[in-house]
């Protein structure tokens, strides 16, 4: 069965008098308040549960944990080990590896493409014998706990078409989050906070990151996310102001939801009801938020195991360390976003700096769940947008190069759940350029993630404006190779 529902709610009297202008008035009706309501009850009646009464199938997953590398890691200076680039540094790409194919305007007048051979040593690691470069110690230390698709490939050239595809299976902005979709879906599993939680590593900003990219799009906006920041203030304009007492905050918001229920008798829009249950979030997380970021009361082992930033609010290891306890708390999507990693120049000190923010952080995230028995049932994702270019952008040097954007092939990763552990999906070409094995598009990755919550993908469905949407567009395929 497809996740859609209609609800007529405007009443027939309501209906002639605002739109009095015969079978258009119809029609319009028909598209505009069939659609608004479509998806946003519940079988309940309740416009913030999840539409399903239960997922598609038994999930391995209940929560996930996305950790997004914003502006595009270097596969080829992390993970994709390519020798043949050292052997043949600072000659021009050959053509009939490029075959024509697009390039940036940054690179694309070039007078020569010199393929840039990593800095950093390689080498082989744990049971798995996964390569990992020595940028990355940590995550060498766990890689028979991951699973990496090497042959991640998108159409995005550029940041923001290509963050939005990962994020809403849309190049183009308005659609759903993927974390919309799942509290779409399947609800929240924790009253107290919202299903859908996003973290923003602080002083690392270099492309811009909008809020549309947590966003609801045209689903209620009970299911858009809610970002944590760092600091005093986690969430803005939760708190009540001075001489506003808790007591006096909870009579107006039962008057408030009277008016509201008034005005969806009178309107039946339902974004009426999910602006009532957005109040009433708030008013719980007033207490649930500050308990859940108060990270005092942790012992010195588990800084010990995140490392001393994870003491720092706003850092990629004190978001990982929230992660993990937004996890024990059942929020349903946290995504963390680290930005930092567009190096078109420069690249070997900006990406040093970048895995000294994450390394250590995301062993401990995996370690940590592990511990407690998480990660059984929690799905870590790391990875960023696209990859980076074989040949270096602008002028290569003995120790300094930068890479510019590149669809065609990249590297992710992706931890517990159901996940099998200690492998290695797909192969790029020996010269880092093309997917040589097993392309993995990212609405299959997109698929995978949904499946392993119990949910298919292709019956995941929201009918907007006419036509039935979903995440992964009328493509997706789960890969089903790296599901244990």
């Amino acid at each position: 069965m497809n996740c859609t529902h209609i609800n007529f709610a405007m009443n027939r009297r309501d209906f002639f008098g605002r739109f009095a202008f015969g079978l258009g008035g119809a029609a319009l009706f028909s598209l505009l308040n069939r659609d608004a309501a479509a998806a946003a009850l519940s079988p309940s009646g309740s416009p913030f549960k999840g539409i399903l009464s239960a997922p598609h199938f038994p999930p391995r997953a209940r929560r996930i944990i996305y950790l997004f590398m914003a502006g595009g890691p270097s596969q080829l200076d992390l993970f994709d080990y390519k020798p043949l680039l050292n052997q043949r540094n600072g000659e021009d790409l050959p053509a009939e590896v490029r075959m024509g194919q697009r390039l940036t305007g940054m690179t694309g007048f070039q007078a020569t493409l010199p393929m840039a051979g990593s800095l950093f040593k390689f080498g082989q690691h744990g049971q798995s014998g996964a390569w990992v470069s020595e940028l990355l110690p940590w995550t060498a230390k766990m890689v028979d706990e991951l699973c990496f698709i090497r042959s991640m490939h998108t159409e995005a050239i550029n940041h923001d078409p290509a963050i939005t595809f990962f994020q809403t299976g849309s190049q183009l902005a308005g659609r759903p989050s993927m974390g919309a979709w799942l509290s779409y879906g399947l609800g929240s599993a924790n009253e107290n906070l919202p299903a859908f939680v996003v973290l923003i590593s602080k002083d690392r900003i270099d492309q811009p990151l909008y809020a549309r990219l947590w966003g609801n799009g045209f689903l209620p906006s009970i299911h858009q996310g809610v970002q944590f920041r760092g600091g005093k203030d986690p969430v803005l304009y939760l708190q009540n102001p001075d001489g506003i007492s808790g007591p006096s905050r909870r009579k107006m918001l039962d008057r408030l939801a009277e008016l509201h229920a008034s005005q969806f008798q009178d309107l039946g829009d339902p974004e009426i009801n999910a602006r009532v249950a957005q109040y009433e979030m708030a008013y719980r997380m007033q207490t649930s938020v500050p308990e859940v970021m108060d990270i005092s009361a942790e012992p010195a082992s588990t800084f010990a195991l995140y490392g001393d930033q994870a003491r720092n609010p706003g850092t990629f290891a004190a978001n990982c360390l929230l992660a993990r306890r937004l996890a024990e708390r059942n929020v349903r999507f946290i995504q963390l976003y680290h930005p930092g990693w567009d190096h078109h120049g420069n690249l070997p000190k900006g990406i040093r700096r970048q895995c000294q923010d994450v390394d250590q952080g995301c062993y401990a995230l995996i370690t940590d769940l592990k511990q407690r028995g998480l990660l059984d049932d929690t799905l870590v994702v790391w990875g960023g947008e696209f990859g980076r270019t074989n040949y270096s952008q602008g002028k290569l040097t003995k120790d300094d190069y930068g890479r510019d954007h590149h669809p065609r092939c990249f590297t992710v990763w992706l931890s517990g759940a159901g996940i099998k552990p200690g492998v290695t999906r797909g192969a790029t070409d020996d010269f880092g350029y093309n997917v040589a094995d097993d392309p993995v598009h990212v609405h299959d990755l997109q698929a995978t993630i949904l499946q392993q919550l119990g949910l298919d993908h292709t019956r995941l469905i929201y009918r907007f404006q006419g036509p039935d949407y979903r995440l992964t567009d009328v493509a997706g395929e789960v890969v089903k190779a790296i599901l244990a």
